[in-house]
This record gives structure tokens, sequence and C-alpha cells, in this order.
């Protein structure tokens, strides 16, 4: 069975290093497993722009990928943490039931309730804050850390 996995994150313009990451991981990405990274302009901060309506701008982006994806998690300060075997529990079972996933990373300004009340759940990846393009690149590692948990490679160790 397939998995489809999405990354929605707001901002297009990434450092090289952040583009060389992510895409050394997708490269990784076992067969089977449809994982790609969705990037959508960040709303106008600029003059006259405010962080709540650029959030908002974001949001009906955001919202319009996610149409059709059975499971989103938002990813955000505030939400649960989640360790890696849990999420290579869980990408097992939506594999099995061949749904889908969507993980959503915001703007600078964080995610809408909107994004958040749409989310099935909200984790954090750390009670630290991290860059907006870092979390893409530790994303996609987790992601791939979890399904080698899930084909019992030895890329993690306990």
């Amino acid at each position: 069975m397939s998995l489809e996995v999405q990354i929605v994150a707001i901002g297009t313009k990434m450092p090289t290093w952040v583009e060389a990451g992510v895409s050394e991981y997708l490269k990784r990405i076992p067969r089977g497993v449809n994982l790609k990274m969705v990037e959508l302009s960040s709303g106008d901060r600029g003059r006259g722009g405010s962080p709540a309506s650029a959030r908002e701008t974001e949001a009906q982006l955001i919202l319009a990928k996610l149409e059709g994806v059975d499971r989103v998690i938002a990813l955000d300060e505030r939400g649960q943490p989640s360790p890696t075997k849990k999420l290579a529990q869980l990408l097992d079972e939506l594999q099995m039931q061949a749904m889908s996933l969507a993980f959503v990373i915001g703007g600078p300004d964080g995610l809408s309730q909107a994004v958040l009340d749409r989310a099935n759940s909200t984790w954090s990846l750390s009670a630290m804050t991290f860059p907006h393009a870092m979390v893409r690149v530790i994303l996609v590692e987790q992601i791939y850390r979890a399904l080698m948990i899930n084909s019992n490679h030895p890329y993690h160790r306990e």
C-alpha cells in the first residue's frame, strides 16, 4: 500500500542549505511513500499589512491545499510533544488504511485559528523555537526516521 504525505509550508524562498537538506531526505524516502513539499506564499507583512491579516491570507491558501486530506497535523510551539515512535506508528496506521496525511508549517506569526481547528492534532517538535526554514529539514528527517523504524532499518538507534 502507498502512503501520501505532504508538508504544507508557508514561505517559498528558502536558503540553499534548507533546499539541500530537504532534498537529501526526500531522495531517501522509500518507494510506496509519496512525500512532497508544498510551498505557499506568505501573507503581506509589509507596509500596511498586519500579522493577523497575513495569517488569514495564509490560512486560505493552507486550507485549500488540505481539501481531501484525511489527517492533518499542525506544527505549533503550543502543540503536544510527539516522539518519533509515535510518528512511526501513525505513518504505519495511515499506510495500512490508505489514508493521506498533511503536516502544516505556518509563517513567522504562526497559524490561524481556522487552520488549528482543521487540524486533527497539533504537535510541537521541541520546547525550543526553531526557524520555520529549519523545521522543514527537521520534519522531513523525522518522517524518514519514522519510516526507517517501521522497516526495521538500523538508521534509528535507541
